[in-house]
């Protein structure tokens, strides 16, 4: 997507034979990107990502819906967000 294209654009193939996988057929309208393109590309989203490594870990330790619904209507509030501050703290961003 970096690149402004999506998976109906072009065809990927990985013949296990250890090469790469590559592009084996470009159904796009817009000029092929070069492997250098791509490479700068897929390079500038595996920063991003792994740069949101904080969100996924917080996203899978921060109380759930059901919880957080619990803490309203139980006056619980503060509990709550001692137990999300302290998930904060342990995946801090960068």
């Amino acid at each position: 997507m970096h690149l402004g294209f999506n998976r109906s654009d072009f065809v990927l193939r990985n013949d296990g034979k250890g090469e790469d996988t590559f592009i084996a057929q470009w159904n796009s309208d817009q000029p092929q990107p070069s492997v250098a393109e791509i490479e700068t590309a897929h390079a500038e989203w595996q920063a991003e990502y792994d740069a949101q490594e904080y969100a996924r870990n917080r996203r899978e330790e921060y109380p759930s819906i059901e919880e957080c619904v619990h803490a309203i209507l139980d006056d619980q509030l503060d509990a709550l967000q001692v137990k999300r501050q302290a998930v904060k703290a342990k995946y801090p961003k960068s």
